[in-house]
């Protein structure tokens, strides 16, 4: 059996000091997320908090992650990376409509 990649760290939620489990590469989008946004990480988990998801916190704080990094995505971004066989092809028609 092998051991579990999960982190658990402490946050202060809606109703005071709790505990999340995330994988390590989660800590660090989240950690990236609050730099960008120039929040502590209790506050903005409080904001994933009040804004309702069906999971429950640690769900929510996942779900979070992956919606903010699509929203920041773009396809000239992700062409210039190469990803995807579609974008590889495309890639001179995404830089020619950018300009």
């Amino acid at each position: 059996m092998s051991a579990s990649r999960l982190i658990n760290r402490n946050v202060v939620a809606e109703r005071g000091r709790t505990s999340m489990r995330l994988e390590p590469e989660l800590w660090e989008a989240l950690t990236e997320i609050c730099d960008r946004e120039l929040q502590d990480m209790s506050t903005l988990v409080r904001q994933v908090e009040a804004a309702g998801h069906a999971g429950g916190r640690t769900s929510a704080v996942r779900v979070f992650i992956l919606n903010y990094f699509r929203a920041a995505a773009t396809e000239i971004g992700h062409a210039a990376i190469g990803h995807g066989p579609i974008l590889r092809g495309r890639m001179s028609d995404i830089t020619r409509n950018a300009a």
